[in-house]
């Protein structure tokens, strides 16, 4: 869900992956329904492992595991406390749906944010805040 918020809100300020620890075997089919409603398919997406993506690309990793993370990561590691909605009604799904909206949401406030050019001498200033951010989950 995450990922595909990102994707469409965020492509201007990060290039978000997905990965997990202990990743399912397929995207839920009430994941895909929940995220239809708010015009987002997930089309190509898919659960993977934390080791299949190269962490060393990312500043930023986003733990909504509820599990510690391996000390090797190299980034900043924020931790969203978000339940996981698998095996429950639909009505959990909405609420987790629209839990991560709004995280990601600030996110992408929060970077665009810092991203704001700071002027000098009518001349913008580079930072490595005004590229990208990349993100997994």
């Amino acid at each position: 869900m995450a990922e595909g918020f990102a994707r469409r809100y965020g492509s201007d300020v990060l290039e978000p992956a997905s990965a997990g620890l202990a990743p399912a075997s397929i995207i839920q089919p009430l994941t895909r329904k929940v995220m239809e409603e708010k015009n987002i398919r997930l089309d190509g997406q898919y659960p993977k492992d934390l080791s299949a993506i190269d962490l060393g690309k990312f500043d930023m990793v986003v733990n909504m595991s509820g599990m510690p993370l391996p000390s090797r990561i190299p980034a900043e590691i924020r931790v969203w406390d978000v339940e996981d909605p698998i095996g429950r009604e639909e009505e959990a799904y909405i609420a987790v749906r629209d839990q991560i909206e709004m995280l990601v949401m600030r996110l992408i406030l929060e970077l665009r944010q810092a991203q704001k050019p700071k002027k000098q001498s009518g001349l913008r200033t580079q930072t490595p805040a005004n590229r990208p951010q990349k993100l997994s989950r």
